[in-house]
């Protein structure tokens, strides 16, 4: 089953608290492994004006404020960023196609053009990803680490971080008073 496009659910219990209610976009998925971007953690520093301005991009009109936090993409190459947006973003090359409403852009040109007021409608910027070696998800999702649910480009593009595994996992009809910590096998 491939799982690029859909979104991940850290379950209650989940070993690593790093992902502790976790909402991820699997960007990617194959045989050879997994990667994709936690979309509900933003990290306290840096934000998006502080960033650009340490890789020198100055938005042309100092009235373009951007204020967006920069979240925690996962624990793999947490010096690198990413950029999760809608599809109307002009650059092709760089550009990760995951589903029909949400792409991946991890190349300097998106935030000069997000600075300069040209960038995709929406998007959110992570630092670092989520990375999974062959078949290590499928063997989290099978020892109740993840719930697997469709792609929502909305959910995962909103800036309500805070209600976002909760919604995710009402968006499935999950009440996170009734999950378990415990994985169970018939």
């Amino acid at each position: 089953m491939d799982l690029t496009g859909k979104l991940l659910i850290a379950m209650p219990g989940m070993g690593d608290p790093r992902f502790e209610h976790a909402v991820v976009a699997v960007c990617a998925h194959s045989p050879e492994g997994a990667m994709g971007l936690i979309v509900n953690k933003p990290l306290p520093k840096p934000d998006l004006p502080e960033l650009l301005q340490n890789l020198g991009i100055t938005p042309p009109n100092s009235d373009h404020a951007i204020h967006a936090p920069i979240l925690f993409g996962g624990p793999v190459e947490t010096g690198r960023g990413f950029v999760l947006h809608s599809p109307d973003w002009g650059a092709e090359e760089g550009q990760m196609r995951i589903s029909d409403r949400l792409r991946m852009t991890g190349t300097r040109d998106i935030l000069e053009d997000i600075a300069a007021g040209r960038g995709p409608d929406r998007a959110l910027m992570a630092l670092g990803y989520a990375g999974w070696g062959p078949g290590q998800l499928e063997a989290e999702i099978l020892e109740n680490g993840w719930l697997t649910s469709e792609g929502d480009a909305d959910l995962a593009l909103d800036d309500d971080y805070t209600t976002k595994w909760t919604r995710a996992l009402a968006a499935m009809g999950v009440d996170p008073r009734t999950l378990s910590a415990a994985a169970g096998h018939a």
